[in-house]
C-alpha cells in the first residue's frame, strides 16, 4: 500500500500539486483544518490520519526528537529545508517515497530530504 502523506501548513501548493498530478494520496493541513494546531498536535492529527507528515519545520524536528526518546509512537515525519531543495526536486522525492515504501517503513523515522 502506497505511503499517504500529510502536508504541513507552510508547504508551497506547487508541491501538492505536482504530487496530485502523479497521483500521490495527498492532504494539507489547511484541507484538514488543521492549520492552527501546534506541531505536536499536527503530529497527532497525522499519525491518526496514517499519513506521514510532511513538514519545512525545523521546530518539528524537536518533537519528534522527544516522541523517540520517550518511544511516543507517530505514523513517520519527512522533513526538507526550503533553502536547499527545489520544488521538482521535494516533488520527485515525495513521489518516490510514497510510491515505493509502505506506511509501516515509516512509524516513528524521520526522512530527510535530498533523498
Amino acid at each position: 500500500m502506497p505511503i499517504k502523506l500529510y502536508m504541513d501548513v507552510h508547504i508551497p501548493k506547487a508541491i501538492t500539486n505536482g504530487l496530485l498530478l502523479r497521483e500521490v494520496d495527498v492532504l494539507t493541513a489547511q484541507e484538514d483544518n488543521t492549520d492552527k494546531l501546534s506541531d505536536p498536535e499536527v503530529l497527532d492529527r497525522a499519525t491518526a490520519l496514517n499519513r506521514v507528515l510532511f513538514t519545512f519545520d525545523d521546530d518539528l524536528l524537536i518533537e519528534v526528537a522527544r516522541r523517540q526518546g520517550l518511544s511516543i509512537p507517530f505514523s513517520g515525519v519527512i522533513y526538507a529545508s526550503p533553502l536547499n531543495i527545489s520544488i521538482g526536486t521535494c516533488v520527485k522525492d515525495l513521489e518516490t517515497i510514497a510510491q515505493s515504501g509502505e506506511p509501516e517503513d515509516m512509524v516513528n523515522m524521520v526522512e530527510f530530504l535530498p533523498l
